[in-house]
């Protein structure tokens, strides 16, 4: 027993760059996949980061929130839903995960919906560049409890020494009346090296507690640092590059949205179909990792 993946939902198409609507969509999209109404959420998690004019309030959980439609009746009797914003850079939906499986074991909650999905300030592009090397996507995993043998483990996480690797920030000094569309990013010559480290330490903590796991079972879905980051993780955890599954990266890093884009693309094409689980490994400025084993359904890809 455990918490699975019901559905997925993204959004990426360039009519808006607003975050929130990306993850609204994406939102909305889980659900219809999955079939289940508003009413059913209880919980929802968004991760982002970098948000529309770089709204600090209210909370981006809560406008995400009612752009999808959800908790909206406030009748006496009517289903409570509450969200919130949970950030930790990339790693930010695997905790988004482990908060829900807290949230589900309870059964406080029927599904807990995590979004994720960031954005450049300004609301002018969509594409990464040197100055900004993310993407504009929204992306949302739709949760549930199951008492079937499938689902997610435990999440392990670690934290990496020295400085953060990767830091954003508005520039307070310099930014004069333009800053709500302006973010600074600035990363160290070895950042990748260094989230590699920490992603290759959670994911080793996640497969030794599964104990006897046979990589050529195992699929490997993990952060977009660089296009190259994912493969470089799989040859140092003896994965076949050939189960490495990625996002689009065409425009640039995902960032946030990176893991549930890529599960999605996966479960569409039914390309998991051969793999019994999907290690998803998570890494960003800390520099922090995390990662967690999921248990595949007996067709994969059928509960997306």
């Amino acid at each position: 027993m455990g918490v699975r993946i019901k559905s997925t939902g993204t959004s990426r198409d360039t009519d808006t760059f607003s975050i929130v609507e990306h993850s609204a969509r994406a939102a909305r999209q889980s659900l219809e996949r999955a079939g289940v109404r508003p009413d059913q959420v209880g919980v929802l998690i968004n991760t982002g980061v970098f948000r529309d004019s770089n709204t600090v309030e209210p909370a981006v959980s809560a406008l995400i929130q009612k752009a999808a439609g959800i908790g909206l009746d406030y009748a006496k009797e009517d289903p409570r839903s509450f969200s919130f914003d949970l950030m930790n850079g990339a790693v930010g939906v695997l905790n988004g995960v482990q908060v829900a499986q807290s949230v589900l074991a309870t059964g406080s909650a029927e599904h807990v919906l995590v979004v994720s999905g960031d954005t450049h300030p300004s609301l002018t592009r969509s594409a990464a560049d040197d100055e900004f090397p993310y993407a504009t996507a929204g992306a949302a995993l739709l949760l549930e409890f199951t008492d079937e043998p499938e689902g997610f483990g435990r999440v392990h996480t670690v934290s990496g020494a020295g400085t953060p690797a990767v830091e954003s920030y508005v520039d307070v000094a310099t930014m004069g009346t333009v800053g709500r569309g302006l973010m600074t990013v600035e990363r160290d010559a070895d950042a990748e090296d260094r989230l590699l480290a920490v992603a290759v330490r959670a994911a080793r903590a996640a497969l030794d507690e599964a104990g006897d796991i046979d990589p050529a079972d195992t699929a490997v879905i993990a952060s977009t640092p660089s296009a190259a980051f994912p493969a470089r993780l799989a040859a140092e955890l003896g994965i076949a590059p050939e189960a490495v599954r990625t996002p689009d990266l065409s425009q640039g890093d995902p960032h946030t949205a990176a893991l549930p884009l890529a599960y999605d693309a996966a479960a569409q094409d039914d390309s998991l179909s051969a793999y019994r689980q999907v290690l998803f490994v998570a890494a960003g400025a800390g520099p922090a990792a995390a990662a967690v084993l999921y248990r595949l359904p007996a067709l994969a890809g059928a509960a997306a």
